[in-house]
């Protein structure tokens, strides 16, 4: 690593693994040491347990010394967001989000998520890996658009990972299992960047809404994506993250 090199850090988003990073990583090469780990539940890490909130906090905080960009994808963003209230602005001096939100605010509304999502993660256990990933890219609604390339490249990341990793993932980093942060996305005190696709109506809607509650927030909307827009539109991607380095 060259002297002086900031370094970002990138959590994947559900059924991905660090490697779904790549093209932006390779974008941000030469500017930034770049880290994509896989989260516990995925990838390399399917086996590592608990697959719980803090653990995944403590294997962020100890990934890299000091000072870090912290970005995140979809789950990976909802993890980054706790990350970075628990690390503060000393440890995560930028966060840039990508599709994200801050969790269910409806106590209702999380508690219908956890009976769904522990019955996702009960099929999820009797089905192989390849019958899932095709399941799940043509059964949820926010990944309707992407074109081939990209289809065919998230498929061959999700074939990394494993039913049983999967499943631990829903029942302790799902939507229903993390608690909302809406309330406190005022506490954040470093730069936000939530970036968000042209073709993702409903994740530019709640981009707006937490920006008007965080301090130092900007909305960055990547024409022509859709929800996953570091995998439709990478270099745009590192554009917004360069632009403001």
């Amino acid at each position: 690593m060259l002297a002086g090199m900031r370094t970002v850090l990138l959590l994947h988003g559900f059924t991905h693994t660090g490697a779904s990073w790549e093209p932006v990583g390779a974008a941000l090469a030469g500017r930034y040491r770049v880290l994509a780990p896989d989260i516990r539940g995925h990838g390399t890490a399917g086996d590592v347990e608990p697959v719980a909130l803090e653990a995944v906090l403590d294997d962020i905080s100890t990934a890299t010394d000091g000072p870090f960009t912290l970005g995140g994808y979809s789950m990976g963003g909802r993890i980054a967001l706790h990350a970075a209230l628990a690390l503060g602005p000393a440890r995560v001096q930028r966060l840039v989000l990508v599709g994200a939100s801050p969790g269910l605010a409806d106590p209702a509304e999380r508690a219908e998520r956890v009976v769904a999502d522990e019955a996702l993660a009960a099929r999820v256990e009797r089905m192989t890996i390849a019958h899932f990933a095709d399941e799940w890219a043509t059964t949820t609604p926010v990944l309707a658009g992407q074109p081939a390339s990209v289809l065919a490249a998230v498929r061959a990341d999700r074939l990394r990972n494993r039913p049983a990793g999967l499943a631990r993932a829903l029942r302790g980093l799902g939507t229903g299992a993390l608690p909302s942060l809406w309330d406190r996305l005022g506490e954040l005190a470093m730069p936000v960047t939530l970036i968000v696709g042209g073709r993702d109506g409903k994740f530019q809607a709640i981009a707006e809404e937490m920006a008007g509650s965080i301090g130092a927030a900007e909305v960055a909307v990547i024409d022509g994506a859709g929800h996953a827009v570091h995998l439709e539109a990478p270099g745009a991607v590192a554009a917004t993250i360069l632009r403001k380095s």
